[in-house]
């Protein structure tokens, strides 16, 4: 199967606006898609991720393709973006694991470290685990801060990366987390920026309970960027000097041109949360794996279009791109 480049689907004139295509979809789209199973996965340090499972099949796991999906910041496994990227993935005979970061499948982890952008700990063991199960052919799907922990796992872990992983596509990834940061500061992401500090309240003030005397929420509602919550939350939570230090040891840019297994890199040139850095090319990264495309509409997880392929009918053209990608470079290996 040929992939197709998304630059020559089709978007109604109405929805050629980035804020448009990252809030609509999300507000209003619905995939309706239960999963076969939930798993709870333990980590070492004794907490733990919860992982939806569709289409698994005990029987036939070794011929199986596995498709492992990681959401982007503060989303979980059944956003309708990660379904849809699933629904679409299930129509072409895969089986699909779907996973929730720390704290975001609904109940909070039990430790008082936080999931964050540079954290691939437990995308590693994901995968291991899908590699215990018996699959032997697994590509990997990441939005947004899941497309940046899954560049670092492929790039910075190349040697700790797991044999039976073959490709990936990741979308809307913040390659750069300073610029990006500095960009969401701006008054015109505010909309973005409150959903997101609201979301981060509720669950710090939760660990506050949790784990009296050793984390202080007190003056959170005056917060209004990521530098002034990585410094005081994310970073010293996590074990990073600084939200600088956090922000540069956590970006995925510097680790693509290591990464050696085909990789698509998709990414709206209207993306309201992305800057130029965020859009690499054969010009700045010499490499025979990446992948790029960039078209001009999509925003921020958006990708609207539905294909026009009676099979495939509801999906969004990002996941028509992803899986003939996906399934072309698997069936190359």
């Amino acid at each position: 199967m040929v992939w197709r480049s998304p630059e020559q689907v089709k978007i109604p004139f109405f929805f050629r606006n980035g804020h448009l295509q990252s809030i609509f979809p999300s507000v209003f789209r619905r995939v309706k898609l239960k999963p076969d199973r939930t798993q709870r996965v333990e980590t070492p340090d004794e907490d733990f991720v919860d992982v939806d499972w569709y289409g698994d099949d005990a029987n036939h796991r070794s011929v199986k393709k596995l498709l492992i999906i990681s959401h982007g910041l503060e989303g979980h496994s059944r956003r309708p973006y990660v379904q849809g990227m699933a629904r679409a993935a299930l129509q072409r005979g895969w089986a699909v694991a779907a996973w929730s970061f720390r704290g975001c499948s609904g109940e909070p982890n039990r430790n008082l470290v936080t999931y964050h952008s540079g954290h691939t700990d437990d995308l590693r063991l994901v995968i291991q685990n899908a590699v215990e199960l018996g699959y032997h052919s697994i590509a990997l799907c990441g939005f947004s801060i899941g497309g940046n922990k899954t560049m670092l796992y492929l790039g910075r872990e190349i040697a700790q990366k797991a044999p039976q992983v073959k490709a990936a596509v990741v979308l809307s990834v913040p390659f750069d987390l300073i610029s990006t940061a500095d960009k969401l500061a701006l008054r015109s992401n505010r909309i973005y920026m409150r959903y997101f500090l609201t979301s981060f309240s509720e669950k710090f003030a939760q660990k506050a309970e949790a784990f009296p005397g050793q984390i202080d929420v007190s003056g959170f509602s005056k917060i209004r960027t990521f530098a002034e919550m990585d410094e005081r939350y994310t970073a010293p939570l996590n074990g990073f000097a600084s939200a600088l230090d956090y922000w540069e040891k956590s970006s995925s840019l510097p680790w693509l041109g290591e990464v050696n297994v085909p990789s698509l890199l998709i990414s709206a040139k209207d993306d309201p949360f992305l800057t130029p850095e965020c859009f690499p090319s054969d010009k700045s990264i010499e490499s025979d794996f990446l992948h790029f495309a960039y078209p001009q509409s999509g925003g921020h997880v958006g990708f609207m279009g539905v294909s026009n392929q009676p099979e495939y009918s509801g999906e969004y053209w990002s996941e028509q791109a992803a899986l003939n990608f996906l399934d072309t470079k698997m069936a190359v290996d």
